[in-house]
């Protein structure tokens, strides 16, 4: 509000403002308006700190795709004996 030289500190913005920035905890503490100015700081709702239904689902769905990938291909057998993951076992050369 340029016009009304007035600097209003609130939420994070939950939409691109082309004269809106999003601060930190400390930077939005320490802000300093210019001589004249008048700022307006909003406190956020405590009911909205926590995660959203959409958080949520988003965990939820997160965790689904998780367990539906499919388990890793058996270890590879080869004529120089037997492989797991970095270490290969080699045959007895004198059996």
């Amino acid at each position: 509000m340029y016009a009304d030289s007035t600097a209003v500190l609130g939420p994070l913005a939950t939409y691109a403002e082309p004269h809106s920035y999003d601060l930190c905890a400390e930077h939005s503490e320490r802000l300093v308006a210019p001589r004249g100015w008048e700022v307006i700081r909003l406190a956020p709702d405590p009911a909205a700190l926590g995660p959203t239904n959409d958080d949520l689902l988003a965990l939820a769905d997160a965790v689904r795709e998780a367990g539906r990938r499919p388990e890793p291909a058996p270890p590879a057998v080869s004529e120089g004996g037997t492989r797991r993951g970095h270490l290969r076992v080699l045959p007895d050369p004198e059996a």
